[in-house]
């Protein structure tokens, strides 16, 4: 067990079972918070050259006067 666990089971354990649960709760929250953030970037990571690379698209295709004004009210 690592250092930053015991230290973790050091802090929950004097505590009353109640609140002991509410803990643990609020951490696999955390936690899922941080897996969905991780999976988030490694996702972005992936398709950043390919946003990189539409984005350019765009800007050129803009400049030579392909693109036209978004419609907002047809979405």
């Amino acid at each position: 067990m690592s250092s930053a666990i015991t230290d973790l089971v050091e802090m929950v354990e004097p505590l009353p079972d109640e609140i002991q649960r509410q803990v643990v709760a609020h951490v696999r929250e955390y936690i899922a918070d941080l897996q969905d953030e991780q999976r988030w970037n490694e996702s972005f990571n992936r398709t950043q050259s390919a946003l990189v690379a539409a984005a350019r698209r765009a800007k050129q295709e803009r400049a030579a006067g392909k693109a036209t004004a978004m419609n907002y009210e047809e979405l």
